[in-house]
C-alpha cells in the first residue's frame, strides 16, 4: 500500500531516524517508561506466568503451548497496563502487552509507561530499526543480552497524545487485517496438507486399482488392503541404522550433502551412503522423512535407510510418511524424547509384492503431491511477504515515514495492495 506522507518534516539527527515529522519530540526511552524491578517467588505465585516462549516474534501476541506455564525459581512481576521487553537475544522481537497482572521471566523487561501511550510504544519499541539498534548492543556470545542501561537510553519519538492514539489504532485495525489474511492463508497450507496425506494414506494402503479384491488386514489402523498385498514388518521392508559421528577436526567441506535432524547441513565425503536414501531425524525433526536423491552422509542424529530389501525406495518413502504418527508415539516413551531403528523395525505396513506396482503408485504420488506442493510453497512466498509487509508498516508508522491521522474524516489509503501482498512498498521505505 502506498500512504501518504508527512507534509513537514525536520533532521531527527540520527542516521536511523532519518526526517521526521516537524511536530514530533524525541526524548529518551527512560523517560517514557520505568522499568519495574518487583521480583517474587515463581512457584509460591498463583498469578499467571509469562515466559519468552509464550511470545510471539514480531507480533506480540501470546502463544498457546497447549500447557499451562510455570515460572521456575525467582520470576518479575508486572501490572496490566505493562510492556514485556525480552532483552535475551533481542533480535527475535519479543514484546508483549499485558491487560492483567502476572508473573514472568527475569529475561523479560517489565516497562511501565509514562508520558506516553502504552500502545503506541509498544508498536515503537517492536520497530524493525529499534529492535536492530538493541540487538547491536548485546553481550554474551551464547546467551546474547541487551541491558536496560543501553536500551532506556535510546531515543524514542513522541508524538502529540492524539497522535499516538491514531498511529496505535491504525496499526491495531490493519496488523489485525494482515494477521487474518495470514491466518487464512495458513489454514489453506493446513488444507492443503491434509489432502495430501489423504491421498498418500489412500495409495500405500488401498492401492490405485478401486476395483481390486480386499481382504482384512487383521490391523485396526490399516483396515482392509489389497488382497494381494502382503502385511510385514518394517524391517522386512527397510532396514534402518543410525547415522555417523563426524569429529569436529575433520568437519570438512567435502562433495557429499550432509543430512542431519534438521535437514541437509553441510557435505562431507566420508561414510558416504548411496542415494537415492531415505532419512529421518532421531532427536528434533521426529516424524519428517526426507528424501535424498543422490549420494549422502547422514548425521549421528538421524536413522537411514540402509537396505530397501529390492523394494522401490520412492514407495518406501511415501510409506514411511504414513507411519510417521509411530514415530512421534514412540518418541514419546522416553524421558528425552527420540526414537531408534528398534522403535521403528516392528511397525506392521502393507506393501505390494510386486515392485512394479511400488513404481506405479509412488509415480502417481509424485505427480499428485507436486502440485499442491507448488501451491504451498507459493502461499507460503506469500505469508512471507505480508510478515516483511507488516514489519515495514509498523516502522513507518512510528518514525513518522506515512501520515495516518484522520484525512477528512478517514484515514486514507490511496492504494489497495494486492491481497496476496505482491507489490507493497511503503513511503519512504
Amino acid at each position: 500500500m502506498n500512504w501518504r506522507a508527512y507534509p513537514e518534516t525536520k533532521p531527527s539527527g540520527l542516521e536511523w531516524l532519518g526526517e521526521i515529522p516537524s511536530g514530533w519530540r524525541t526524548m529518551r526511552l527512560k523517560y517514557c517508561a520505568s522499568l519495574v524491578n518487583e521480583k517474587t517467588d515463581g512457584f509460591a505465585s498463583e498469578l499467571p506466568y509469562t515466559g519468552l516462549e509464550h511470545i510471539e516474534s514480531w507480533t506480540g501476541k501470546r502463544v498457546q503451548t497447549g500447557e499451562k506455564p510455570e515460572a521456575e525459581g525467582q520470576a518479575s512481576k508486572f501490572c496490566g497496563g505493562d510492556l514485556l521487553f525480552g532483552k535475551l537475544r533481542p533480535y527475535l522481537a519479543k514484546v508483549f502487552r499485558s491487560d492483567e497482572s502476572g508473573i514472568c521471566t527475569g529475561e523479560l523487561l517489565v516497562l511501565r509507561t509514562k508520558n506516553v501511550s502504552r500502545d503506541y510504544l509498544f508498536y515503537y519499541v517492536l520497530a524493525r530499526d529499534f529492535i536492530s539498534i538493541v540487538d547491536s548492543s548485546t553481550y554474551g556470545a551464547k546467551m546474547p543480552r541487551a541491558s536496560w542501561e543501553f536500551i532506556g537510553n535510546l531515543p524514542a519519538l513522541v508524538p502529540s497524545d492524539n497522535e499516538q492514539r491514531a498511529i496505535a489504532a491504525f496499526l491495531d485495525r490493519e496488523t489485525g487485517r494482515i494477521d487474518g489474511l495470514i491466518e487464512k492463508k495458513e489454514r489453506q497450507i493446513e488444507l492443503l496438507q491434509e489432502k495430501r496425506a489423504a491421498v498418500i494414506t489412500h495409495a500405500v494402503t488401498k492401492g490405485l486399482d478401486p476395483k481390486a479384491p480386499m481382504k482384512d488386514s487383521g490391523i485396526e489402523w490399516l483396515g482392509e488392503i489389497p488382497a494381494h498385498w502382503t502385511i510385514r514388518q518394517l524391517k522386512y521392508v527397510a532396514t534402518f541404522q543410525r547415522g555417523h559421528d563426524l569429529p569436529d577436526s575433520v568437519r570438512a567441506e567435502g562433495a557429499v550433502p550432509v543430512v542431519t535432524s534438521g535437514g541437509i547441513s553441510g557435505s562431507h565425503d566420508e561414510y558416504r551412503a548411496k542415494g537415492p536414501g531415505i532419512v529421518t531425524g532421531r532427536y528434533g525433526t521426529i516424524g519428517t522423512i526426507y528424501y535424498v536423491e543422490d549420494d549422502f552422509w547422514p548425521h549421528n542424529t538421524t536413522l537411514y535407510c540402509s537396505n530397501s530389501r529390492g523394494n522401490n525406495m520412492r514407495f518406501l518413502w511415501y510409506l514411511l510418511q504414513n507411519i510417521s504418527g509411530f514415530f512421534l508415539l514412540n518418541a514419546g516413551k522416553s524421558a528425552v524424547p527420540g526414537v531408534d531403528r528398534n522403535d521403528l523395525h516392528p511397525i506392521p505396513v502393507a506393501i505390494p509384492v510386486d515392485v512394479d506396482e511400488q513404481k506405479e503408485i509412488a509415480g502417481f504420488l509424485d505427480r499428485e503431491t507436486v502440485k499442491g506442493d507448488a501451491l504451498c510453497k507459493r502461499i507460503d512466498e506469500s505469508i512471507a511477504v505480508l510478515r516483511e509487509y507488516r514489519t515495514a508498516l509498523i516502522s513507518a508508522a512510528v518514525t513518522g515515514k506515512i501520515d495516518v491521522r484522520p484525512a477528512d474524516g478517514a484515514l486514507r489509503n490511496l492504494n489497495q495492495a494486492d491481497e496476496d501482498g505482491q507489490d507493497v512498498t511503503v513511503v519512504g521505505e
